[in-house]
């Protein structure tokens, strides 16, 4: 089976860390079940594990966390990427949950064994590189916007970036749903892309002014970012954060949060009925993930690298069959 492993630490992240080859498909543990992968993404987490912190020697663990394909009767599926423990009807309550890649083989492989549990139906509206990106930027985006926000149409959110995974499919899963979504972006090419292409109704630069404040702000960003965030929500909002990429730490006036009645939310991911039903969601409702580029699972590392660079507009997919 061709599959992409990681055999060393790369922080670097100059791909020496990461191996394409043929090898033994791992052995598949009882009562698990083998999915034939058509297309995997590329997200935050698997470029984490690129860069290596965590690493076991000897592990060599095959990365990603999303993926769709056929099950071994031939359905058409897409991979739920979180494995717990029985007894949780929602996943990431496990303490002890493990991930794909992050202790078990992942996705950016010709195949991947999964628990029956894991496996959601893929609608025949979607494409096998769409399917493939739901399972972990737009089921987080997904979760903040109608889980954690509770966000009705006709309100107005802001979204922290313009052309990561996440911050793509919060722009796009809202203005779908009727919502009135500014964002902001370092890039102002970017922030006018999220314009023409995704429908945001306004672009921001970082730390802006708004012209009013919003009744949510959704940051998957962290330090930099949050902040502004909390500034730009009105009394009463809500500010839902579910990443860290700049930082895991930052200051919080707590007069802020209960003077004006804001709340908070933190969020991650979601559950295998939040997936099912964002899939359904995506097929009938016009929301497509924004694919930035594709690539060839035996020549996947430019992809990687792009991701790695943060060039990309949208999600990079791997074609595995």
């Amino acid at each position: 089976m061709l599959a992409i492993r990681r055999t060393a630490p790369d922080p670097d992240g100059r791909l020496t860390g990461i191996e394409i080859a043929d090898r033994p498909a791992p052995p598949r543990p009882d009562g698990w079940t083998t999915v034939r992968l058509k297309s995997a993404s590329v997200n935050h987490s698997d470029l984490a594990a690129v860069r290596g912190p965590g690493f076991e020697p000897g592990t060599h663990r095959v990365l990603g966390i999303d993926g769709a394909g056929l099950d071994e009767d031939g359905n058409e599926v897409i991979v739920y990427p979180i494995v717990s423990g029985p007894g949780y009807a929602d996943p990431l309550y496990d303490p002890d949950l493990r991930a794909l890649s992050q202790g078990l083989d992942g996705t950016w492989a010709e195949e991947v064994h999964v628990p029956r549990a894991n496996l959601i139906p893929k609608p025949a509206g979607l494409s096998w590189d769409h399917a493939a990106c739901l399972g972990t930027a737009w089921l987080t985006a997904y979760r903040m916007l109608f889980g954690r926000a509770d966000l009705k149409p006709g309100e107005t959110v802001l979204v922290q970036g313009a052309g990561g995974g996440v911050s793509t499919a919060l722009i796009s899963l809202g203005v779908a749903a009727g919502l009135r979504v500014w964002v902001t972006s370092r890039d102002p090419d970017r922030g006018e892309r999220a314009v023409t292409e995704l429908g945001a109704h306004a672009a921001f630069s970082p730390g802006a002014r708004l012209p009013e404040q919003v009744d949510a702000a959704m940051d998957a960003t962290g330090r930099a970012t949050f902040a502004h965030s909390l500034r730009s929500v009105r009394t009463g909002g809500r500010l839902v954060t579910a990443g860290a990429v700049t930082g895991g730490t930052t200051d919080l006036d707590l007069a802020d949060l209960f003077i004006r009645s804001i709340s908070l939310h933190g969020s991650a991911m979601g559950s295998p009925t939040d997936l099912r039903n964002l899939a359904r969601h995506c097929a009938t409702g016009g929301a497509r993930p924004k694919i930035d580029s594709t690539w060839p699972l035996h020549d996947a590392k430019p992809g990687i690298a792009r991701a790695l660079a943060g060039d990309q507009f949208g999600k990079i997919v791997l074609h595995c069959a």
